[in-house]
């Protein structure tokens, strides 16, 4: 059974929402799942999953958080192999360039994207969480 991680950094539960329910739709897709905050992944994870979904949200002038996610997806960015990969987060000013400037960063890095990111204006809605469920569909069938 394949094993995916979800590794996200949330400050106001907006983004941990998506992943919580990214972690829902893996496991009911018949996989394992297992759900990571920022500081709790390393490298030394990368060896016991078959796929990884990472969020984060907008923040300052659209970039990553710094403190914890920034350090952590710049340590395992260049390691993650061939393994499928997703990311997603939530935003609550400008226009949410953050996931696209993340997504330019991954493609230069190599990084084999399932599906194209998914962004959430402020607290997801059925929408939003709607298009999390097909990302986390997108990254199962690259496995």
């Amino acid at each position: 059974m394949a094993k995916i991680a979800v590794v996200y950094w949330s400050g106001t539960g907006n983004t941990e929402k998506m992943a919580e329910t990214f972690l829902e739709e893996v496991k009911a897709k018949g996989c394992e799942g297992e759900l990571f905050f920022a500081n709790e992944f390393s490298a030394d994870n990368l060896g016991d999953f078959d796929g990884f979904a990472f969020g984060c949200p907008a923040m300052g002038n659209e970039a990553l958080e710094d403190g914890e996610f920034e350090p952590m997806f710049e340590e395992v960015e260049t390691k993650l192999e061939d393994k499928p990969v997703t990311i997603f987060g939530s935003y609550e000013w400008n226009d949410g360039e953050w996931m696209d400037i993340w997504q330019d960063r991954c493609k230069d890095n190599g990084i084999n994207l399932a599906a194209d990111g998914v962004i959430a204006y402020d607290d997801p809605d059925d929408e939003a969480l709607d298009r999390v469920r097909a990302l986390a569909d997108s990254l199962v069938e690259k496995l």
